[in-house]
């Protein structure tokens, strides 16, 4: 590391977590079912000289989301696919934690979300739901309700195969 990049500071929001950055064939789209579905924030958004969204970034709790559309032609240059260009696949799960999954759900599901795994207590000791956006991706949301320990966990997980 030079000299110089030791004294930048990183901003908070990007300092402890690997942060995602999905692409979609409608971001502003996204973004709306986003604040609606999930009560995200969006904190800014670049648009792209030919239309569309370059880069945007929203918040989801106290979660950073960086998101874009797959179509504008910077993100074409490299290689970044949406789901919905992949068959319908993805290889991500993006793991949000929130104080109240079960309401999550259900404003989620009113505005399109598509229910995989409808909430319910996990082995690991959170409360969980697994659901499908609009433009394909898959989330899980949990919210946390009792700490196990890793015995515990493993005993769990031996009796729930």
């Amino acid at each position: 590391m030079t000299e110089h990049a030791a004294h930048i500071d990183i901003p908070d929001r990007y300092r402890y977590a690997v942060i995602p950055h999905i692409m979609v064939d409608d971001a502003a789209a996204a973004i709306d079912f986003y604040q609606r579905a999930f009560g995200a924030r969006e904190d800014f958004r670049i648009d792209a000289p030919g239309g569309g969204i370059l880069h945007a970034e929203i918040t989801i709790g106290r979660s950073t989301l960086m998101l874009g559309d797959a179509s504008v032609s910077e993100a074409e240059a490299a290689s970044f696919a949406a789901p919905t260009s992949l068959g319908g696949g993805t290889s991500v799960t993006l793991h949000v934690f929130v104080p109240d999954v079960d309401s999550l759900a259900e404003s989620a599901e009113a505005v399109g979300a598509e229910i995989i795994q409808p909430p319910k207590n996990m082995f690991h000791g959170d409360r969980t739901v697994i659901l499908k956006d609009p433009s394909g991706h898959i989330w899980v949301f949990l919210t946390h309700v009792e700490d196990v320990s890793q015995e515990e966990l493993q005993r769990r997980l031996e009796l729930a195969h």
